[in-house]
């Protein structure tokens, strides 16, 4: 991981003074580096110990901190990782552009590799995210919005990241297509119960440990799996108040919201989907080989569930 930073460092430099204050600020504040360190670990479950897992590696941090760009934009957040967004320093033009940089970039990087196949994952990968990314758009202030759909944008949004970084590990490594195949299982079940557990968070987290306010959500509309669980299980009298919350935004009402989500169980049930999602990760590796990367990988797994940030 100290090779990926170093890699990081080198290619976030510009001669545009803006693009390098920027990009340093949202890659140096914090930050699991959950997504390169899946490229690391999958890469070493097949032998590969050569140079262009620490490239991809960053191509994903790139993709992943651009994505985090345009989102801070898209939902005027102010905070995360318990600082000021870059949008709320630097405003939301300067932000975007930067985003686009941080892109582009990525696939200069991942050209470097000369895989044809490493661009396809990728390129399809951030496509589809881009896909996640507008029907989450489209699911603000949407009460009727069902588990499956926001699933789907789950997987499309934020899965699908990971699912590329465990799938581009075991290209480098050669792996056969039962094993990549498992990876990229494990990494889209993985991906998905982090952010149930996310999502989760913004109803039972400590600020502190999040890095985020407590509702922001419920404040930008966002239809989550606390909110669907606790409308599809509450009285009407519940389901109005939630409905009437999710329509309007804001963050009033944001303790009785959570009252009700505490009665209904909408916090246990989104966290047993969340262990649900983590038990087909980890069944979907068992078919590798015993090693400390695979370890990693199941130690990870059970970090998605249990985290409290």
């Amino acid at each position: 991981m100290s090779a990926v930073d170093e890699v990081i460092r080198q290619k976030l430099y510009s001669q545009v003074a803006l693009i390098r204050q920027i990009s340093e600020y949202i890659i140096n504040n914090g930050g699991k580096r959950l997504r390169p360190a899946l490229v690391i670990l999958s890469a070493g479950v097949f032998g590969y110990a050569e140079k262009y897992h620490h490239q991809l590696a960053a191509v994903v941090e790139f993709i992943h901190t651009a994505t985090l760009l345009h989102d801070d934009v898209v939902d005027e957040s102010e905070l995360r990782r318990n600082n000021a967004t870059a949008n709320a320093l630097f405003g939301n033009a300067a932000s975007v552009l930067v985003g686009d940089f941080l892109y582009s970039r990525a696939f200069q990087m991942m050209v470097e590799v000369d895989s044809m196949r490493v661009m396809q994952v990728l390129a399809d990968a951030t496509n589809v995210i881009a896909e996640g990314e507008v029907l989450q758009l489209l699911n603000c202030r949407d009460p009727n919005v069902e588990e499956d759909n926001y699933l789907r944008v789950i997987r499309y949004k934020t899965a699908k990241l990971f699912e590329a970084a465990t799938r581009l590990g075991a290209i480098l490594g050669n792996a056969t297509a039962e094993e990549e195949n498992a990876m990229a299982v494990y990494g889209m079940h993985l991906g998905t119960a982090f952010q149930l557990i996310d999502d989760l968070l913004d109803y039972s987290g400590d600020h502190q440990d999040t890095g985020k306010n407590l509702g922001d959500d419920l404040a930008e509309g966002k239809p989550t799996l606390p909110l669907i669980y606790a409308m599809r299980t509450g009285s009407p009298e519940q389901a109005s108040i939630i409905r009437k919350a999710i329509e309007t935004g804001g963050e009033s009402g944001f303790g009785s919201i959570l009252t009700i989500i505490e009665e209904t169980g909408a916090l246990n049930y989104a966290k047993q989907r969340a262990y649900h999602e983590v038990e087909i990760a980890a069944k979907a590796i068992s078919l590798l080989k015993d090693s400390l990367y695979k370890d990693c990988l199941l130690q990870l797994a059970e970090f998605a569930v249990t985290r409290n940030h």
